[in-house]
């Protein structure tokens, strides 16, 4: 089929709610590790209460991208499964600020990254269905705007909500709370949820409303393309039906995998792995080693953890700003040298951080982060869809989500061994073991070889 040269408006609308699933993804990433600390978790515990990120991506993409390939019907082919999973995601936005202990945080959290990894897999696979070769580097980069956008707000807003509405940012610990209510004749139990500031739970009711409208208006403003031939398509869903022919079907798809996506695997592994330890250690880290807080109680903790966002707003403000020079740059350059080069960048800036005493300064190495997140969510998924086959587009994009959820399912079973026996519970070594990672990676993308569209 050829496909209609598209609008920058008509781009934007496709991957519109990639806005929104960021959103949410930036509160998770923020947030998450702080409210575990909040609720009583140690540092050594966190890598395996954050399994539920990767290993649900694990799952769910490759079923998901699968399935979504024999997917017709009123609603089309991949928009179902954006409107299903932004369902859950929405409850589990709204509950997770109300988590009362670890256990039932870790449990939202399942539920969240379920629904999300559901909303968000067909994203790139829907690109891919609706963009003609030449565009689909813009159609990405559009994504990777998007996604930026989204990041910044979600990241910032705990800040915005302390420095310019004044809600308390300070959380209220059950301690504290019986004490107070005892002072003034109050009769009660307090629980855990009073730990989580009051900052996180606006911003999460925030974070559900503009997941959910930012999927809906994708939905409703972007068609898909039915498929060519319905006769084939419905017989291919027919002799397809059973379980165990998925189940085949998606053994087969894996061993034929293309050799330049089994090459940018092992770009992947490295990269993840390095940005895994940035996310659930960076706040933490500025919050004891540069603000100085000696535990999660302290007031220092909590500012340190608010900053921690603005850094990781500035580094998706960065990726915003600079998927435009993406755009251009992609027209001149090979996607695999902007690659290279901006995965240098950013592991290099994370290794600075180590070196970083002022607050403000931490802005120049989250600048280099954000020019490689702008390369991470793009370029790989330009170099790789020249090589994939239209009719599994969808399954060979969840397959590659394995490349993103496996080395941070080994981080989050083997981390924390490693912060015990090799660190010594220093969160801002395990930073800078990430920004290692990504100079791997980056050299790792050497090894690639790109084919010609």
């Amino acid at each position: 089929m050829d496909k209609p040269r598209r609008s920058l408006f008509a781009l934007l609308n496709m991957s519109f709610g990639f806005f929104g699933i960021q959103f949410g993804w930036g509160l998770q990433m923020a947030n998450m590790s702080a409210i575990y600390e909040y609720l009583g978790a140690k540092e050594s515990q966190i890598p395996i209460l954050w399994l539920a990120a990767p290993l649900t991506g694990l799952i769910v993409q490759p079923i998901v991208g699968h399935l979504s390939d024999r997917t017709w019907g009123r609603l089309g082919r991949r928009r179902p499964y954006f409107l299903g999973g932004t369902i859950f995601a929405t409850i589990a936005l709204i509950m997770m600020p109300h988590s009362s202990a670890v256990w039932m945080a870790a449990v939202l959290l399942w539920m969240l990254d379920f629904s999300v990894n559901i909303s968000m897999e067909p994203f790139r696979a829907f690109v891919g269905d609706l963009v003609s070769d030449e565009q689909r580097a813009q159609g990405f980069a559009v994504q990777s705007l998007l996604i930026g956008m989204g990041a910044v707000l979600a990241s910032s807003l705990p800040w915005m909500l302390t420095n310019w509405f004044g809600v308390s940012a300070h959380p209220l610990f059950p301690a504290a709370v019986d004490t107070v209510k005892e002072q003034i004749g109050i009769v009660s139990h307090a629980t855990a949820a009073s730990a989580i500031p009051d900052t996180v739970r606006y911003a999460f009711y925030a974070g559900a409303a503009v997941f959910f409208a930012s999927v809906i208006w994708t939905v409703i403003s972007t068609k898909e393309y039915p498929p060519e031939d319905m006769d084939a398509f419905n017989k291919m869903k027919a002799e397809k039906s059973g379980f165990m022919s998925h189940v085949r079907d998606l053994a087969e798809t894996f061993v034929q995998m293309p050799k330049t996506m089994r090459q940018l695997a092992w770009v992947q592994v490295f990269t993840w792995l390095g940005l895994f330890c940035m996310w659930i250690y960076f706040s933490v880290a500025i919050a004891r080693h540069v603000f100085g807080a000696a535990d999660q109680t302290s007031a220092l903790f909590s500012e340190g953890v608010q900053w921690g966002g603005v850094c990781f707003s500035m580094y998706n403000a960065v990726c915003f700003v600079f998927s435009f020079v993406l755009i251009a740059l992609s027209r001149r350059v090979s996607a695999k040298l902007i690659h290279m080069v901006c995965l240098l960048l950013g592991g290099l800036a994370l290794v600075s951080v180590a070196f970083i005493k002022n607050k403000y300064m931490l802005m120049l190495p989250m600048a280099g982060v954000g020019i490689a997140w702008a390369s991470i969510v793009s370029m790989p998924y330009a170099m790789l869809s020249g090589a994939l086959p239209p009719h599994r587009m969808g399954v060979y994009m969840g397959i590659f989500n394995f490349f993103i959820v496996i080395p941070q399912i080994i981080a989050s079973l083997g981390l924390g061994w490693v912060m015990n026996r090799f660190l010594h519970g220093n969160s801002l070594a395990a930073v800078v073991v990430g920004g290692a990672s990504m100079v791997v990676a980056a050299l790792l993308v050497l090894r690639v070889r790109v084919k010609r569209q």
